[in-house]
């Protein structure tokens, strides 16, 4: 059964009933992926919980796709390699927000924003989860940009922007308001994404079906591509601004009995962090796809060497 995520937001369902055996019906397959393609993201509800699952779930969608970067920790069960965990225990980023202290917390981004080419979809299960908070949001593009001003939809269209792979929240140029770093991630992050190329997305990019979809994410960006100067931040900070008030975001409260998948081609999404006394375990799988519209700054030179190491 399908039905709306909330009954007020121009994106997003909920199915219910999805088991092993519905899975093998390629009637239900197809209307799983029609309703992905119309809403951009899906609550499974009430479905089993274990890593099979997940990856049964996942490949309706395309084939899995493992993370770009080594170091992620990944699930020890015996299923095919690309389930990563998400753990919040209190070690790694720590940042104080509106007064209380949070791990795991991350800004408005797309994923894979460093790469050329972006994921299609992530699929995500919580594990185990904080007593509070740990809620996952996301802002659907085609809605923020339907709903953009004029003027600023006209300043923005056709600009690309400038991705890194560095993490660190102290590095981030826009949308810091509000922020307060207690404690950031290894350093270390500096030495690898030094040998990473830039990356190149576009703020705005049109689907096959003809909806334009507003796509830019603060973390991780450092620039519009050729005009890194005060008055390009300045550009981007009030698009962003802009975005921030008109996007009808959704917060999902986990519950521990479904899974979501989100498309990353068209939504942004964010963590609100938890408290660092409590632990937060999540599991989530990558499905392979590109829109298309990614590039590489250097042509590709760095990246050869990034794809060997991450390999390894």
């Amino acid at each position: 059964t399908v039905a709306p995520l909330r009954e007020d937001l121009p994106f997003g369902a909920r199915i219910s009933c999805v088991t092993f055996e519905t899975l093998e019906d390629e009637g239900n397959r197809a209307l799983i992926r029609e309703t992905f393609e119309q809403r951009g993201v899906i609550c499974f509800e009430d479905i089993e919980q274990s890593g099979e699952m997940q990856i049964a779930v996942s490949k309706v969608f395309g084939p899995l796709k493992d993370h770009p970067v080594a170091t992620v920790e990944r699930t020890d069960e015996d299923i095919v390699p690309g389930v990563i965990v998400i753990r919040s225990d209190g070690d790694g980023m720590l940042v104080e927000v509106e007064g209380k202290q949070l791990v795991t917390w991350q800004p408005w981004h797309f994923d894979h924003c460093y790469q050329n080419e972006l994921n299609y979809a992530g699929v995500l299960r919580a594990v185990q989860l904080p007593g509070e908070d740990g809620l996952t949001g996301f802002a659907d593009g085609i809605q923020i940009w339907n709903d953009l001003p004029e003027a600023l939809r006209a300043r923005i269209d056709g600009k690309d922007i400038i991705y890194t792979l560095f993490l660190l929240y102290n590095d981030m140029k826009y949308d810091t308001e509000g922020l307060k770093v207690l404690d950031d991630a290894d350093e270390a992050i500096y030495e690898f994404a030094a040998t990473l190329p830039r990356a190149l997305h576009p703020a705005v990019w049109q689907r096959e079906s003809g909806e334009k979809v507003f796509h830019l994410s603060p973390w991780m960006s450092f620039g519009v591509v050729g005009d890194e100067t005060p008055e390009g931040d300045q550009l981007f900070e009030e698009v962003w601004d802009a975005a921030k008030r008109v996007m009808k975001p959704y917060f999902h409260q986990w519950q521990g009995t479904e899974m979501v998948v989100w498309d990353n081609h068209r939504m942004l999404h964010r963590g609100t962090g938890s408290s660092p006394d409590e632990l937060r375990v999540m599991h989530r799988t990558t499905i392979k796809g590109d829109y298309g519209f990614g590039r590489w700054e250097d042509g590709g030179q760095l990246a050869t060497r990034w794809i060997a190491e991450a390999a390894q």
